[in-house]
């Protein structure tokens, strides 16, 4: 999932994002309202967190304009702005998705830009099989032949993303797009890395193959 945190509050904004690369997430910052236009219409985002209180371009006015898109991405405002009033216009006349007042709990976060990913046209089953392997999305568990894996948020995302694709290749490109965020250097090994620590864990390194141009697929 990749995730777009609109927040001028920078120690809140890096927080939030920490958090929810530890969730399996792939995440980008935008500190001005401006910005977080900019990129929406550069990426598409599933989910934008947005602070109705942003510099250059207000939260409001950014929400109001990406409604317009044909596909925009889902909004959650994240604001001090707790008041019934405030809700109730936010969601009406803005059109935001969801609303979640500061001061939040974290998990509650989550769950609600889960939801959101959740509304989009066609989403994934929660528990997913490929020959021997089984990924449940909602409980964040993966298993092979009935053995429980233990995977880091970037393994359980990548076999996520293999088993979306149902044995076709994944370019090495989306893998960057949607597992990792705006800064990584596409021409690192981080994928190469992560894809090789993931088949180690399978216990069956042909479970997944490269196909040189391609990307990365699974194989029965």
């Amino acid at each position: 999932m990749r995730v777009l945190v609109a927040e001028d509050h920078r120690v809140l904004a890096r927080t939030v994002a920490a958090g929810l690369r530890r969730q399996a997430m792939a995440v980008d910052v935008a500190h001005a309202g401006d910005q977080a236009e900019r990129m929406c219409l550069l990426t598409a985002y599933d989910v934008l967190i947005l602070d109705r209180d942003l510099p250059v371009m207000s939260g409001d006015e950014v929400c109001s304009r990406l409604r317009e898109l044909v596909d925009p991405p889902r909004i959650l405002m994240l604001t001090a702005a707790g008041e019934l009033t405030d809700k109730v216009y936010g969601l009406t006349a803005l059109g935001a998705d969801d609303y979640l007042a500061k001061p939040f709990e974290f998990a509650e976060l989550v769950a609600r830009v889960r939801a959101l990913s959740r509304r989009a046209p066609k989403p994934p089953p929660a528990v997913q099989c490929f020959g021997d392997i089984t990924l449940d999305g909602t409980r964040r568990e993966a298993s092979v032949d009935g053995r429980p894996l233990e995977l880091t948020p970037k393994e359980f995302a990548v076999l996520h993303l293999l088993l979306c694709a149902g044995g076709e290749p994944v370019p090495h490109d989306e893998l960057v797009r949607t597992v990792w965020d705006e800064h990584l250097d596409p021409r690192t090994s981080a994928v190469r890395a992560t894809v090789s620590r993931l088949r180690g864990k399978l216990g069956d390194p042909g479970l997944i193959a490269a196909d040189k141009g391609a990307g990365y697929r699974l194989c029965d």
